[in-house]
């Protein structure tokens, strides 16, 4: 990551391609049947949706690099919070919807704690902190959603 730019340009993919890959999933769910789970994916999606405006918010006056799908060098094969496209089974159970979900914002969370701990540009370390952070806040608010889930009761959000 060489630039702010280069970062934001990355930040808006990543949660573009989640809202894009969460709003799927919940439109597959639907279509089957699976309101629980569409209920789930729908809300995902939506969150994702904020967390993009608010990464273009934050690109808005830069020259951010109008990047290719093929240009972006992402640790995976997709973007790192772009949940798993196994979760379009239309069997997929809320506990299992959760976990994808758990291990989507976890690969985002890692992915922004590598740019902060390999970067030496000061301004792109301190967007990678807060990004790491609120990605950080986003596993743990699923992790209650499991335990919730587990224990029977109705999600925290709901």
């Amino acid at each position: 990551m060489d630039t702010v730019e280069e970062f934001l340009a990355y930040a808006v993919k990543l949660e573009e391609e989640a809202a894009i890959r969460f709003g799927e999933l919940a439109d597959v769910m639907l279509s089957c049947g699976n309101t629980d789970v569409a209920a789930l994916f729908r809300r995902l999606s939506d969150y994702s949706r904020l967390h993009l405006a608010d990464a273009r918010a934050r690109a808005k006056f830069r020259d951010i690099p109008d990047l290719k799908p093929a240009e972006f060098a992402w640790p995976d094969l997709e973007s790192p919070e772009t949940a798993g496209i196994w979760a379009a089974d239309p069997f997929i159970g809320h506990g299992q919807a959760l976990e994808i979900a758990r291990d989507a914002e976890e690969a985002s969370r890692q992915y922004y704690k590598t740019i902060f701990e390999t970067t030496a540009d000061p301004e792109i370390r301190a967007l990678a902190k807060e990004f790491f952070e609120e990605e950080s806040e986003h596993v743990q608010e699923i992790h209650k959603w499991i335990a919730a889930h587990a224990a029977g009761t109705r999600l925290p959000a709901e």
